[in-house]
């Protein structure tokens, strides 16, 4: 049987990338040569030391329109748009090239990149979709355009006493839904864009979505879907906090962009095991000033270890920023899979993003959960009242998190106390059973490697 050749597609943000490339690495120890392939600005901000690239993976690039760099929060929108037209031109050539070399047997592309398909299908190339959220996620999606709009729409969204019970899933009141569901979503082109991944699907028989996530976390919602075939070949993180096949494999695929100091290492050596309250809200999320203000006085009143993440910019400083220093560290950046994986580590206060939520599943990190919008509050919703490894923030009607509530969370997920002791409890179980998955011979390492040969038989 010939070695398979599979060109990976990506989005540009971190969130896409992270488990993509771990797909991608983890795709070459099944013997496939793996084409790794992401816009020129998303590839520069890499890892400039690639060193460690395993065998069999290489990298390729193509054009958005904006080779030197974009914020998408200056006009998430626009440059969805320009993607789609530079990147569909841009793409196909790549495709050409590529397949002078070494002929692609099979594409596999993330969400937000259902034009990749239309490409491939114009040079008889078969595709794959890799969902990067949880399978939960996947299934609300299909059922709000299948038969669910009208109520998901009218009761749930609008009446907060109202649930949604959708197959496989928990009941769902409004505070659980994604947010592009509810008015004061600004992202127009979301749910169109998600639909047309739909589509795509949909003009297959029963096609196979690899999901990350694992069997054994989502095994009643993998199966809810018998229109489609999902896989679960997550969690999508590194190798050396996982299943442990390659000690090397740390911050390469695990924190793409260039890396500040690490002087937090020996920081976190230096504190108790599960002490330290872990901070931090992703690549995207910006708190609001007065939010940040009420987070460093719930830190402050706990009298815990932290380490907070603030990016630089996000404004104006702390107003007690001098306290905060003599009781905990605050850092522009951290590998936060390194972090969650520290014994001093007791809680990870996070956004509730995907790549985070199964991090910390991982690692069996307990979860205030903060979440701000996408999939961040169906996420939310999953560790407390599904896989119980956390609690959710209660919000003001303003949206505002008071100080007196992030520090019951905190005092309930790490305090002496016997939820808190269920929640570590269950954290354990579920890193566990994600490091199970992972080796050889679990679940997602199984169905990894039938999708690489059915990619060498086509």
């Amino acid at each position: 049987m010939s070695k398979p050749h599979i060109l990976i597609v990506t989005f540009p943000g971190q969130g896409h990338i992270n488990p993509t490339l771990q797909f991608a690495k983890r795709l070459t120890r099944t013997g496939a040569h793996v084409t790794f392939a992401a816009t020129i600005s998303a590839h520069r901000r890499m890892l400039k030391d690639q060193t460690t690239t395993p065998k069999g993976l290489s990298f390729a690039t193509f054009s958005d329109g904006c080779d030197q760099g974009f914020n998408p929060n200056v006009n998430f929108e626009h440059f969805i748009f320009q993607f789609m037209q530079y990147g569909i031109q841009s793409f196909r050539n790549l495709i050409m090239t590529i397949n002078q070399d070494r002929p692609i047997t099979r594409v596999v592309y993330s969400l937000l990149l259902p034009w990749v398909v239309t490409v491939a299908r114009e040079v008889h190339i078969p595709s794959t979709f890799l969902w990067n959220q949880p399978a939960a996620l996947l299934n609300i999606y299909y059922r709000y355009f299948n038969g669910y709009e009208g109520l998901i729409k009218e009761k749930a969204v609008n009446d907060p006493s109202f649930s949604v019970e959708l197959p496989g899933l928990p009941p769902l009141t409004s505070i659980d839904l994604p947010s592009f569901f509810l008015p004061s979503n600004v992202y127009a082109f979301a749910l169109p864009l998600i639909k047309e991944h739909f589509e795509v699907l949909n003009s297959e028989t029963k096609p196979k979505v690899l999901v990350n996530t694992f069997d054994e976390l989502e095994f009643e919602t993998l199966q809810a879907l018998e229109k489609y075939n999902l896989v679960g070949v997550g969690p999508l993180i590194p190798s050396a906090f996982l299943d442990e096949t390659d000690p090397s494999d740390t911050c390469f695929g695990g924190d793409l962009f260039e890396k500040g100091s690490n002087d937090y290492s020996d920081w976190l050596n230096s504190k108790d095991s599960g002490s330290v309250v872990y901070v931090s809200f992703g690549s995207m999320s910006v708190l609001a000033k007065s939010q940040m203000e009420e987070m460093a006085l719930a830190l402050l009143h706990t009298g815990r270890p932290f380490l907070w993440v603030i990016r630089e910019q996000e404004g104006e400083e702390l107003s007690c920023r001098g306290d905060l220093e003599k009781q905990g560290m605050i850092v522009p950046w951290c590998s936060q899979v390194e972090v969650l994986s520290h014994s001093s580590i007791g809680c990870f206060v996070s956004h509730c993003g995907w790549n985070s939520t199964s991090e910390s599943l991982s690692c069996g990190v307990p979860m205030v959960g903060f979440p701000q919008w996408t999939d961040q509050p169906t996420n939310a919703k999953l560790v407390q009242d599904v896989w119980k490894t956390g609690v959710r923030v209660a919000e003001r009607n303003d949206g505002l998190v008071e100080a007196d509530e992030i520090k019951r969370c905190l005092d309930l997920v790490m305090g002496s106390n016997e939820r808190g002791e269920v929640i570590r409890r269950n954290a354990k179980k579920w890193k566990a059973l994600a490091k199970m998955a992972a080796m050889e011979g679990g679940s997602s390492d199984k169905h990894l490697k039938t999708f690489a040969e059915e990619a060498a038989q086509e």
